[in-house]
């Protein structure tokens, strides 16, 4: 176990208490566990959203890239999954600042308006509707402790309105047509099923106590797992982007990228197990790919290995084998662009 020395030499008190509570076990009433817990207030990643969160509660520009952005919900949902990642949740005045500012822009139906364009109506051409406008702003609200709050299971239920058939959340909807799905983020057995719209509505229903456990969020993760893709490159993308270095951009490509690290992450929270082939099979390339001194590097960022060490740690630690988990999915290959058949 080489990994804990070097976890917890690092200079991110943030990550020194996740280490310890959440690899170790170790209680909060224990002195180290409380110096840390202190502590994380001065810690680089969060005193940079400490300094510049604007007035109104929102941000516009954090990370390495000094992303700056028309849409202020989306950077500001990215600032509280940073934060609630870390472990920071409503009690602390940023937090609530950041969490009242995305309230305030809620609509009546319980979505998030479409960033950077007015409403569009049925008639004209042009996403009137995407899950992902929605899944975006509450991911950050649930990450700090919000799920539960009742304007947030107003953005569940409208989210739960655009559920297709099949257990899947499309692209959207442009002059009452279903939004085509590039091969990218194609599901295996889904017509008009997006990936990442799904993936992104299913990071939300991870963190509620009760809809984590629904057949909705079971299903939807039955389907993402059938990607079988096995992307080293994308390895910690997710952990890298919470930690703002990669760019926080786009909206339907927003979950596109599959990363394993973020999947093995769902599996945990909703309870699918290593008894699942596909779940097994992420696993041992996961182990596979472990550095000689039991790190995972973060190829594109080094900054963020350790980060992305701690957090697949977690995940193999925590998914259990044994546990009800059910897949109705058949195995199939999956191509994200197959091979069309010619006709002569």
């Amino acid at each position: 176990m080489t990994w804990i020395p070097l976890l917890l030499t690092d200079p991110s008190p943030c990550l020194r208490y996740l280490v310890l509570t959440e690899l170790l076990n170790l209680p909060e009433d224990e002195d180290e566990v409380k110096e840390l817990s202190q502590m994380r207030e001065s810690d680089l990643f969060a005193r940079e959203l400490f300094t510049l969160q604007k007035f109104n509660g929102s941000w516009d520009s954090f990370g390495i890239n000094r992303l700056t952005s028309y849409d202020n919900i989306q950077l500001t949902s990215m600032a509280l999954q940073r934060l609630g990642y870390f472990g920071f949740n409503s009690s602390h005045g940023v937090v609530q600042k950041a969490a009242n500012y995305i309230f305030s822009k809620q609509q009546k139906d319980g979505s998030w308006p479409m960033p950077g364009k007015k409403q569009l109506t049925d008639e004209e051409i042009g996403y009137q509707m995407m899950p992902i406008q929605t899944a975006i702003p509450l991911l950050g609200l649930v990450m700090c402790g919000y799920s539960t709050d009742e304007r947030a299971e107003g953005g569940f239920d409208w989210l739960m309105d655009q559920r297709l058939e099949d257990g899947t959340w499309p692209v959207g909807l442009s002059a009452g047509n279903y939004g085509g799905i590039a091969g990218y983020r194609r599901l295996a057995h889904s017509r008009w099923g997006c990936r990442s719209n799904t993936t992104a509505v299913l990071s939300c229903l991870a963190y509620h106590p009760k809809r984590k456990s629904s057949n909705e969020a079971k299903r939807a993760l039955d389907l993402i797992l059938g990607t079988n893709l096995k992307l080293r490159s994308n390895l910690g993308f997710t952990i890298a982007r919470l930690l703002g270095l990669e760019k926080s951009i786009g909206q339907i490509t927003f979950m596109a990228k599959f990363d394993i690290a973020h999947i093995l992450n769902l599996c945990w929270r909703i309870g699918a197990t290593q008894d699942d082939d596909r779940v097994f099979e992420f696993i041992e390339f996961v182990k596979s790919e472990q550095g000689e001194f039991g790190l995972w590097d973060y190829i594109a960022h080094p900054q963020a290995t350790r980060w992305l060490t701690f957090d697949l740690l977690r995940s193999l630690t925590y998914i259990n084998k044994n546990v009800e988990w059910i897949s109705e999915e058949p195995r199939t290959p999956f191509q994200s662009y197959p091979k069309k058949m010619k006709r002569f």
